[in-house]
């Protein structure tokens, strides 16, 4: 690791800059799930099936595999500020058109525009991070902001109950964005790149192809699209599952859904601190990060594998999911930080951008897959078997993903041509 990366005495502004990178993952979250639990049970169930949901939630993530090949190389080059405040401003109004939907068309062109928005918020997060951390508390600060995504899912299934039920839900949309101009106002008046960060941010900018060549961000890609989906099953097949198969309404699920997330948010703290813990230990950084993904990658899928053997009770279920969803958000708060480990600090948005293909890739196909699957199943058998399928179906892909993470990713340094490239060595020095 650079010796001028580790010099600079790090800013205590930096823990405001890491909470504004929080909130908008909180809202990012709230507003890609809100729809979800929204259309699990009520007037919106009538007008969204099993198989048209798998197809919206398809159209989401193909969006959000287009807008993961520009958006980090867009961040890039406007800088954080301009970069994240115009992600913000995209999905937050795309969030306010759902209000206007009354077709499952309508609803799956707002969620293909909503994908497109915010697939942006992580590299402009990582950004902000690599930014404003030194490289041994940056797997905790991605933890932080990442541990949003969870927040936002716990906080979702009771705000949603609550709106739907005394606003309905259009207003309900509505309401949400408001929250997102909000937040917009805040940022815009607040950021500013760090004195340190600012020749690196200016360093010559690296082409995506290139990128997308090197071993580093072409397998990382490979990986996301086998590990993504478990979270996008966890997160947006929850709802209809507690329907589904324990015949939970939305009350229900409004005060007990929130479980599997408070579990998956300790990931995303445990997860990042774990690996800085071992790092002060004396374990070199490269080690400990493939320590923490093995260990978080295990977490992930093994619950999964076994869910159709140990689930009897809604209650079970909820813990099996906040297991998978602990080792989901604890491998990411490392690999948010491995990106900036290995590129350069100018093209850490645009690397994982780049690799985030994946999880539009992995997220488009198994959502489909999984819409298919319960409609079919569930119609020749029952939906408690059509759900076992899909538990086991996304422990194999979670064993897939770590496979590749931890044995075809190469090592976990500064990739040296690409520091070249950027001129980044120079700067440093």
């Amino acid at each position: 690791m650079d010796t001028a990366e580790n010099s600079f005495t790090p800013s205590r502004m930096r823990w405001v800059m890491i909470t504004m990178a929080f909130l908008a993952t909180v809202l990012n979250y709230i507003h890609r799930l809100s729809f979800n639990y929204l259309s699990a049970d009520g007037a919106l169930r009538k007008l969204i099936p099993d198989d048209a949901f798998g197809y919206i939630g398809a159209a989401f993530f193909i969006a959000y595999m287009l807008s993961n090949a520009f958006s980090g190389l867009v961040i890039d080059k406007l800088g954080t500020r301009i970069g994240y405040s115009l992600c913000m401003a995209f999905w937050t109004t795309a969030g306010l058109v759902h209000a206007f939907a009354i077709t499952p068309l309508q609803f799956g062109i707002c969620r293909f525009f909503l994908g497109i928005g915010e697939a942006g918020n992580w590299p402009a997060a990582l950004k902000l991070t690599s930014e404003w951390f030194p490289p041994h508390e940056r797997s905790t600060a991605s933890g932080i902001f990442n541990s949003g995504s969870a927040l936002g899912a716990i906080i979702v299934p009771p705000l949603i109950a609550v709106m739907s039920f005394h606003y309905g839900w259009q207003a309900t949309f509505i309401i949400l964005a408001i929250f997102g101009y909000l937040w917009l106002v805040v940022f815009w008046f607040v950021y500013y790149t760090p004195k340190h960060s600012i020749k690196e941010s200016r360093a010559r900018i690296i082409p995506p192809l290139k990128l997308l060549k090197t071993r580093f961000v072409s397998r990382l890609l490979l990986a996301k699209i086998f590990i993504e989906p478990i979270w996008y099953f966890v997160t947006f097949w929850i709802g209809r599952y507690l329907v589904d198969v324990h015949h939970w309404d939305l009350k229900q699920i409004g005060w007990f859904a929130i479980i599997p997330f408070i579990m998956a948010d300790v990931g995303n703290i445990a997860g990042g601190y774990f690996t800085q813990f071992i790092i002060k230990k004396g374990v070199p950084i490269p080690k400990a990060r493939k320590i923490s993904l093995g260990i978080s990658g295990i977490i992930m899928g093994l619950p999964l594998l076994l869910a159709p053997f140990i689930v009897s009770t809604p209650m079970a279920a909820l813990i099996l999911f906040g297991l998978s969803g602990f080792g989901y958000t604890s491998y990411t708060a490392n690999a948010l930080a491995l990106t900036a480990d290995v590129v350069p600090k100018n093209a850490a948005a645009s690397a994982w951008g780049l690799a985030c293909i994946g999880n539009g890739i992995g997220g488009a196909i198994f959502q489909f897959l999984s819409g298919v699957t319960l409609k079919h199943v569930s119609a020749s058998y029952s939906y408690t078997i059509a759900y076992n399928v899909l538990f086991v179906g996304f422990g194999v892909l979670a064993m897939i993903g770590l496979f590749i993470l931890l044995f075809l990713l190469g090592p976990f340094v500064k990739d040296k041509a690409l520091q070249e490239y950027a001129g980044e060595g120079e700067l440093a020095g």
